[in-house]
């Protein structure tokens, strides 16, 4: 393989608010690593938004750390978790296969070949940047345990939120009904399967609600949603936002329960013995359904991303996700 087949290209944070395209050098991959020729990233807006306008709190800079991250918080950094690609180097079987790897924006890359997920047939290429998303929403359904018949809201329509819409829309019995502030996302929600309202009109008395908006309004009609003895489920992360929510009244008498979710821990509620691979895996799996195509709004050149993240941070570009192809 020839030295210049190994350069790659490489989204970077120089400062808050600022991203540029840097020249990569990589290393020859070794017996037990693959070289991975990207064909699409996806754009978390909710966290590499955040990322990017510098919002990471400093006591949160390890936890926030990507697998593949460069660099560290605030500036400069390469972050980003959502890759596939096409395996260019690697073990006979992997040869040729399209892989899934929580890999930052960057053109070409090598990794271990265990971070790198193998994408079903079943699953377009294009889709399965949806997996790091899907598999945050996997999360939370361990956490939240749903039974048959619950009454439910998921409140706030971006990546997380219409992704536990959606698999909460194949359980048998449940009342489902996506929350947001955007009248447009009636649409995603009737592709998805699920009932909408605007937060105003949300049907009430829910055994649980699932609050993805990363607003303290999202957060506050979430709690008043909320049946007796109801659980919400929370999967926004504020970064560097204090949050205030109204405990008094009659949030003790309700005896309402607030609980966190977030994926970087598997759910210990999930069975016992499963693994960070099997999610992942689990949410491949599940993507091969095509109502997920609605989460996908935009699509942007890699080589436009220095522009396209300052657009996303200031809320001026709206839509979903917003896939990243490379030529």
């Amino acid at each position: 393989m020839e030295i210049e087949e190994l350069a790659a290209r490489a989204f970077w944070l120089r400062e808050p608010g600022h991203g540029e395209i840097r020249d990569v050098e990589l290393s020859r991959p070794g017996e037990s690593e693959v070289l991975v020729r990207t064909l699409y990233s996806g754009v978390s807006r909710g966290t590499e938004t955040l990322v990017f306008r510098g919002g990471v709190p400093g006591n949160q800079y390890g936890a926030m750390r990507a697998p593949f991250q460069d660099g560290d918080f605030p500036a400069p950094v390469k972050y980003g978790y959502l890759s596939v690609g096409t395996v260019e180097r690697g073990p006979g079987d992997l040869l040729g296969r399209n892989v899934f790897c929580l890999y930052p924006h960057q053109t070409r890359y090598v990794v271990p070949v265990s971070a790198v997920t193998v994408v079903p047939e079943s699953v377009p290429a294009g889709r399965a940047v949806l997996a790091g998303t899907v598999e945050t929403a996997v999360n939370a359904l361990w956490d939240a345990a749903p039974l048959l018949g619950d009454r439910v809201a998921v409140v706030g329509g971006g990546m997380v939120g219409c992704s536990v819409a959606a698999l909460l829309a194949r359980f048998p019995g449940a009342r489902v009904q996506l929350v947001d502030a955007d009248p447009a996302r009636a649409e995603v929600a009737r592709a998805l399967g699920v009932d909408f309202a605007v937060p105003e009109e949300a049907r009430g008395e829910c055994d649980l609600v699932v609050h993805a908006s990363a607003s303290e309004a999202g957060a506050r009609r979430s709690l008043e949603l909320l049946a007796h003895e109801g659980t919400l489920i929370e999967l926004s992360w504020y970064g560097d936002r204090v949050v205030g929510l109204p405990l008094g009244e009659a949030f003790h008498s309700r005896r309402l329960t607030v609980r966190s979710s977030q994926v970087g821990t598997v759910s210990p509620r999930a069975r016992s013995g499963r693994t960070y691979d099997d999610r992942l895996a689990l949410a491949l799996d599940l993507l091969a359904d095509p109502a997920f195509d609605a989460l996908i709004s935009d699509d942007t050149p890699f080589e436009e991303l220095p522009e396209l993240l300052p657009r996303l941070a200031s809320g001026a570009s709206g839509g979903l996700c917003h896939r990243v192809t490379y030529g």
